[in-house]
């Protein structure tokens, strides 16, 4: 007999990037193995923090079928300029909309509650227990420990004693819960009970479809310069200070800077970067042009602050190791990220304080041909290739079943 699951999650197809990519990635790859999946999600919203154009005058409570899977949507409220407490006003209107589609679903023997966010898990929570059925949580980020993080809001406030508070309680109802880092997989264990089942489940990358060996060259990169790359959210977690003085110091060499993306901090840059001869902005490419986006760049860059430490795993890095390209990184030195560069020798991590370091780095390797690049695509293709990852979540979907 068919098995049914239903994942609860705010992003989902046609977001292609992030963790609309990979939740859609996920429940397609389980219709194709014999699961019947429902989604309970919202309107495309991510990264341009807008209701997507093909979305837009659906009504606020709308059915899809894509893919032979059923899509119940809310058309939650989406904030131009996402402050904390913004977000907190789209999570409860989410929240709001995703339990009353929570009553369209009326068989299911999984309930996958992807977090962020952690109000999802409240909805999960009451489909499974109206079913009987079993509830998995997916970490993708722990979103009150990245808001801390960022000084959303002042890091002592009273508020973030109550919010972990609350989401301790959540996560130890979960029959499962897995997240997509070792540094993750820490912090959840410190979170939950020791009856409470961990897994370590990370993101993927799909390396037949980024390929530098069918890439084409893309329209954004057809310089003769030497090409550094941004591309992914511009939003709080990158450190764009560190990103424009860098910018700056370079502005004398023959090198463009592309960022490509989208997300809170994007008017922010634009607007920072308008004198900058050395920089090009674009808005996000759809899915089908990231490998040529991504296997055109001579370098990749992703600048983060020193304050991010074990909250995320930013999933664009698998991207940038499979275009056989080499990155220049920044953040805190004992992050995963830090830990999965030394590891593959694909590139290099730096304190983001060391901006002397950062700028001698990109000329290194602007001058100096090397191997990294190829180092990071047979990184990522042994550990975290789609299918691996992919079949690793099917046999524990069985498991629990």
């Amino acid at each position: 007999m068919e098995k049914k699951i239903t994942i609860v999650g705010l992003n989902y197809y046609p977001e292609d990037t992030a963790i609309g990519l990979y939740t859609t990635q996920l429940a397609e790859y389980l219709s194709h193995n014999n699961f019947k999946v429902e989604i309970l999600t919202g309107f495309p919203y991510y990264p341009s923090w807008k209701i997507a154009d093909s979305h837009k005058k659906k009504p606020f409570f709308f059915k899809e079928t894509i893919n032979n899977i059923d899509i119940f949507r809310y058309k939650q409220y989406v904030p131009k300029n996402p402050t904390f407490i913004k977000r907190i006003l789209l999570l409860l209107d989410f929240t709001f909309g995703c339990y009353i589609n929570s009553f369209k679903i009326k068989q299911t023997d999984l309930v996958l509650t992807i977090v962020p966010f952690t109000s999802s898990v409240l909805i999960g929570n009451q489909i499974a227990k109206r079913n009987k059925a079993k509830h998995w949580f997916h970490i993708q980020d722990f979103e009150f420990d990245a808001a801390a993080d960022t000084d959303l809001v002042g890091n002592k406030s009273k508020i973030f004693k109550f919010l972990f508070w609350i989401e301790k309680k959540l996560l130890n109802k979960a029959n499962s819960i897995s997240t997509i880092s070792n540094a993750m997989l820490a912090k959840l264990q410190s979170k939950v009970n020791d009856n409470v089942p961990t897994n370590l489940l990370p993101n993927w990358v799909d390396i037949a479809n980024i390929n530098p060996e069918k890439a084409k060259k893309h329209p954004f990169l057809k310089s003769d310069n030497f090409k550094i790359l941004y591309s992914g959210n511009i939003g709080e977690k990158q450190d764009w200070n560190l990103f424009l003085e860098v910018v700056d110091k370079l502005k004398n060499e023959k090198i463009d800077f592309i960022v490509v993306g989208s997300g809170s901090k994007k008017d922010w840059l634009i607007e920072n970067i308008n004198e900058c001869s050395n920089v090009q902005y674009h808005p996000p490419v759809a899915y089908k042009e990231l490998s040529d986006l991504l296997c055109s760049a001579d370098l990749h860059i992703l600048f983060q602050k020193n304050n991010v430490v074990d909250t995320v795993m930013p999933s664009k890095i698998l991207g940038m190791m499979a275009s056989a390209k080499p990155s220049v990184i920044t953040g805190n030195l004992k992050s995963e990220v830090a830990t999965v560069m030394r590891d593959s020798n694909s590139g290099l991590y730096i304190e983001s304080s060391n901006i002397e370091n950062v700028v001698n780095s990109i000329l290194t390797f602007k001058n100096t041909p090397n191997s990294m690049g190829e180092n990071a695509r047979n990184y990522v293709s042994t550990h975290f290739s789609s299918e691996q990852i992919l079949s690793k979540f099917l046999q524990k979907f069985e498991e629990i079943i």
